[in-house]
Order: structure tokens, then sequence, then C-alpha cells
């Protein structure tokens, strides 16, 4: 077994040990044949399907924007805002998600395809299509090379070192929720990457940040010029301005939180750089499914999480039809079962609060939330200022001091 780490931590086994190779084969060959009956059976009801999307969503838009023309009226400026935020939401996720994705081009329509789909997004298209569809889904949850796994920002995995300046990661994840769509184009970019190893000189970049500032410039000019000097003439013109931040940020929280329930809950496997070295296709397979993680709910929640509601089958055929993933859904879970393999699924709640428990646990050393407990709080936060104030050396001392009372811990119970 090569892609998955052998880390066992304390309570944790190797999810994948009990599988041999040739299981993993087996287990491809089924997952090769659920995509094919899809391939086999995708047609003009699909296609009616995402035609009617982009027709509601556009029409919620339009209808949107006229009530927002009197949004000085608060109960039009409620209607409106609530609009504007579901059409937002719809063209970012089961839209321009999905198409971008490839995933209605087999259709041959030249306005509904990944080549010329431009989205309701600060990233260009071109940019997003790279780092997510060649990074993101071919590098799923692979540390330091999937820039989704903690945004290039956050420490995601306990084999990581802990830093104090990790402490800040659940106000800086806060703060990247609400602006997401600027926080996804700096990262698409490799704004960090090019600050930290001083390339941004590079012509490469120069020409793709250019890029992402104009795509910024026409947004912004769109939400909070246009429309809103359109509302002027019946003295809503402050007001369309604070409806269109309101349902950007709507947006940017509802497909922050989506997300971050994709591949950050607890029980989601993560990977080190190394171990996908020759990795195979049915070990890119497991990748996908241990990486990935489902929320449970009704058909209206998943078309409003563009279908990442089924992350997993999403990662696992990233090419299919959105609109087909609930269909397959439960042939996959029930490969995951015969093969003795979590299928992380939760309903949404309760995936939120895991991703943030994660953010939480992971800002803090190693089992530090885990022993604390009200009648050792004040040890426990001296501890913690030690390990803020103190070198290297006295962390790594801590944190070795800790781990082994944690097993002590685990065997006591």
């Amino acid at each position: 077994m090569t892609t998955i780490q052998k880390k066992p931590r304390i309570g944790q086994v190797n999810p994948i040990a009990h599988l041999t190779t040739e299981d993993l084969e087996a287990m491809a060959v089924e997952l090769d044949a659920i995509r094919q009956s899809v391939v086999d059976t995708r047609g003009e009801a699909d296609a009616r399907y995402i035609r009617r999307v982009i027709k509601t969503q556009r029409s919620l838009e339009l209808g949107s924007r006229v009530v927002l023309l009197a949004s000085i009226f608060p109960p039009a400026w409620i209607v409106g805002t609530a609009g504007l935020s579901v059409a937002k939401i719809l063209e970012n996720m089961e839209i321009g998600h999905n198409i971008l994705h490839g995933q209605w081009d087999w259709m041959r329509d030249p306005k509904i395809h990944s080549t010329t789909w431009e989205w309701d997004s600060a990233t260009p298209a071109a940019q997003w299509k790279y780092a997510h569809n060649e990074l993101h889904h071919n590098f799923t949850n692979v540390i330091g090379k999937d820039n989704d796994l903690g945004y290039g920002i956050m420490r995601v995995d306990e084999d990581q070192p802990w830093l104090p300046m990790h402490l800040g990661q659940p106000l800086w994840n806060f703060v990247n929720a609400l602006f997401f769509e600027y926080g996804i184009a700096a990262y698409d970019v490799e704004l960090r990457g090019a600050m930290l190893h001083k390339t941004t000189k590079d012509p490469k970049f120069q020409r793709e940040f250019k890029a992402v500032l104009a795509k910024i410039r026409r947004q912004v000019t769109k939400d909070y010029v246009v429309h809103p000097a359109a509302s002027a003439l019946t003295g809503s013109f402050l007001t369309t301005i604070a409806a269109n931040f309101t349902a950007n940020t709507v947006r940017n929280l509802w497909s922050h939180s989506v997300i971050m329930c994709g591949h950050f809950p607890e029980g989601v496997q993560t990977f080190e750089k190394r171990s996908i070295d020759g990795e195979t296709k049915p070990e890119w397979y497991v990748r996908q499914m241990l990486g990935s993680a489902n929320i449970s709910g009704s058909k209206l929640m998943h078309i409003m999480t563009g279908n990442l509601s089924h992350q997993i089958e999403h990662h696992l055929f990233p090419d299919l039809p959105s609109n087909r993933y609930g269909e397959i859904a439960p042939k996959v879970k029930d490969l995951f079962e015969r093969y003795g393999l979590d299928y992380c699924e939760r309903p949404l709640s309760q995936q939120v609060y895991s991703a943030w428990h994660k953010v939480v646990r992971l800002s803090l050393p190693n089992g530090w939330l885990d022993q604390t407990t009200t009648r050792n709080l004040p040890g426990q936060l001296k501890r913690l200022y030690q390990m803020t104030t103190g070198g290297p050396k006295v962390r790594r001392a801590l944190q070795a001091r800790m781990t082994q009372e944690n097993r002590r811990m685990a065997k006591a119970a």
C-alpha cells in the first residue's frame, strides 16, 4: 500500500490495512462500471436539467435586481437581497463550478461549455480551472500540494509541527470565509507563494495577476457602481450597494462552508506528498474516497450546494453531470460498506461543526484540547503560554510530555 499514510495515532488505525491489492483492483472495476452507467445514459433529460437551472437562476437574479431598484423601502431590500443571494449561490455552485469542470461539455452547446463560460466570481475561469481541476482534483488532500486543504493558511494535520502563529487560524479562517471569492482568487494565482519566493516580477505571475485585478474590477463595477447607479433614481443607491455586499457575503459564507465540509471534517484522511509516488488508479480512487466527505439532506439542499454534498462521488467522477451524483451515491455507499471503508456523511450542521472543531483543535498543540478540563485549565493555559513564548526546543519537550500523557489517558480509558 502506498497511497495512505501509515501513521496510526492514539485510538486510530490505518483504514485500509485490511484491503489487499486485489481488493483495490476489484473495487476500481466496480467504480469504473458505475461511471460508465451514467456516461451511457446521459442525454436530453440531463440537458433539460442544466438549462432549466440556468433559466431559473437568471430569472431570479433579474427579478431581484429589479426589486432592488426600490430597495430604499425595507420590504423590497429584504426580498431583493434574499433573491440575489440565492441567485449568486446557484450561479457559483450548481452552474459555474460544474460547467467549468466540463460536466456539460458533452452537450456540445457552446453557451454551456467549460471553454466559454465565465462566472460571477473574482477568480478568472481559466485560472480557477487550473488550480481546481488540475491541482486540487489530482492532489486531493495531499498536504503541500492541495491548496484547497487549509487554503495554504492553516495547519491541517497533526503531523505538521505546531507553531504559535497557528493560534490565530480560527480567526483568519473566518475572515477568509467572509471574503472567500477573493481568498480563492489569491491562492489560484499563488500570490502567497510568489511573495514568499519573491517571484512577483515573473512575467507569468504578472500576466495572471493582472487578469485577476481586471476580473475584480469588473465584478466591483457591476455590483457596486452600475446596479446601484440604476437605483439612484429612486434614492436606492446606497441600499443597493448594501444589498449587493450582503448577497456576496452570504454567497461567500455558504460556499466556504460547503467546500470546507468536503475535505476537512473529522474522519477525513490526509496524505503526504511521498505517499502518492507511483500511485495506481485503484489507489487514486481510494484516496478520493477517504479524502472526501458528504452532506446528507434534501434535494433542494443538494442543488444549493452544487451537488458538492455528494463530494465523494464528485471526486471519484468529477466530469459526470452533477444531477446524477445522487443517483449513484447509494451504489458508491454500498461499495464502501462491502469493502469495510468509512463513508463520511453527516447533516450540514454536523459537518460544519466538525470542520470548525478541527480548525480549532489544530490551532492548538496536539492533544492540548483533549486533556483540558475546567479543573486543569489554569495549568493548561500556563503550558500553552510556555509553548507560545518558548523556542522550538521548549515546544518539542512540552509536546512530547503531552503526547505521553494522552497515551496514558487512552490506555486508562
